[in-house]
């Protein structure tokens, strides 16, 4: 079923999210509307709080662009994009690389508005998965960043919040507008 993705200014998107306690039937068809609604608005990634959930669970799916990254580790062992798309997780831990890479992005809870976020390149990030597995991640390129932009939304944080100055300056009146 496809989900109503809510929009900036709605108090959830600013929400620290609960952490998954259990993973029931329900959660499971909540994580396949997930999917549907991702790939029906054309996204890359859609974290539970875009559809007014606050949960620790988010989607991702690059599949569309195997050389979207230039390595990928699951559990130590080299992998293909192919492997894992597309990923679900919850609960998700992160350790970043100390090399940054600015690149830009959007989101599909803030209609119309792309910038410029300088985040790491890479990532080591630890996944639960829905089967009580553990997904353990290094990468980087559009997956490490899709992963961390989803993580952000399950803190609180949009990718706005993480422009420069000047950015958030050239923003203002554009989000603004989203507001009224």
């Amino acid at each position: 079923m496809i989900l109503e993705i809510v929009q900036y200014g709605h108090p959830v998107l600013r929400d620290r999210c609960a952490p998954v306690e259990k993973v029931d039937d329900k959660l499971k068809e909540l994580v396949a509307s997930m999917l549907e609604t991702m790939v029906d608005a054309q996204g890359v990634g859609l974290a539970a709080p875009q559809i007014g959930v606050p949960l620790r669970l988010a989607v991702v799916d690059v599949s569309h662009d195997p050389e979207c990254i230039s390595y990928l580790r699951v559990n130590g062992e080299d992998a293909q994009l192919a492997d894992i798309m597309p990923l679900i997780f919850i609960n998700p831990e992160l350790e970043f690389g100390t090399r940054k890479e600015k690149d830009t992005e959007g989101c599909l809870s803030i209609d119309g508005i792309r910038a410029e976020v300088n985040r790491p390149a890479e990532i080591k990030a630890r996944l639960p998965q829905l089967d009580g597995s553990e997904l353990v991640i290094e990468t980087d390129g559009l997956l490490a960043r899709a992963i961390q932009h989803e993580t952000d939304h399950l803190n609180g944080v949009l990718f706005i919040d993480r422009v420069s100055p000047a950015a958030k300056v050239r923003l203002k009146g554009k989000l603004k507008r989203l507001l009224d």
